[in-house]
């Protein structure tokens, strides 16, 4: 993290807010900005990257893989008016992290405690498909918000790629030799030589929940294991 760049939380979302390194992503994202979906045809949409949100002295925090279309791209925050975020919410909300269960729009009341909740890419990507270098360009943002959030003690990556950016936005993925690398599995759980508890969860994308593939069992199961761990150690 380059403290000069961003010295604060307030600096990293001005210059991910400002973000234009991917002109794939900046088409995009600025196209479904303008076309719209039927059902928001009245609203006016975010249309520029998402930074995280949360709660500065979080000790949990969240890392997703990237706005959806409709979703943090139409309302300017993470998870917020999609399924997804419908999911995320509700369980912070259950396990004490939110104080409410439900996530619309920016100014929705919605506080999270205890929480931040961030992604691995900030703009809306085609097919919510970040390429490779897209996801290197949006890293330093990440990477910022682990350095600037210090009193973090477990992290929840929900999806692969998330498992992958969060790892080597923390060092991590450089630091360990190979084998010793957290492996992604739901709720596969790996204790950082720092003391940071990693878990891996499925993403609550529809694919997942529509297909079975995570439930809700399986999901709060992930939360609860997070509370347990802020309260009682791991």
């Amino acid at each position: 993290m380059n403290p000069e760049l961003f010295p604060d939380l307030a600096a990293v979302e001005s210059k991910i807010v400002a973000c234009t390194r991917c002109p794939r992503l900046v088409a995009h994202r600025e196209r479904v900005a303008r076309e719209k979906k039927r059902e928001f045809r009245g609203q006016t949409y975010w249309g520029r990257p998402v930074p995280g949100f949360g709660d500065p002295g979080a000790r949990l925090l969240v890392v997703g893989l990237a706005p959806a279309a409709h979703g943090g791209n139409r309302t300017g925050r993470v998870f917020t008016g999609d399924s997804s975020g419908d999911w995320l919410y509700e369980a912070l909300h259950r396990h004490g992290f939110a104080n409410r269960p439900t996530s619309v729009a920016r100014d929705d009341g919605l506080r999270l405690i205890d929480c931040w909740v961030s992604a691995s890419a900030r703009c809306a990507p085609p097919d919510n498909k970040p390429s490779s270098a897209e996801l290197l360009n949006c890293r330093p943002y990440l990477e910022a918000e682990v350095g600037l959030l210090q009193n973090v003690r477990i992290v929840v990556a929900l999806g692969r790629i998330a498992h992958a950016s969060w790892l080597q936005a923390s060092g991590w993925w450089r630091r360990l030799p190979a084998s010793q690398r957290p492996s992604f599995a739901h709720a596969a759980e790996s204790v950082l030589p720092d003391g940071v508890t990693f878990v891996a969860s499925y993403h609550p994308s529809r694919q997942n929940t529509n297909t079975g593939r995570l439930s809700r069992p399986m999901w709060h199961g992930v939360f609860v294991r997070a509370r347990e761990i802020l309260d009682n150690g791991p």
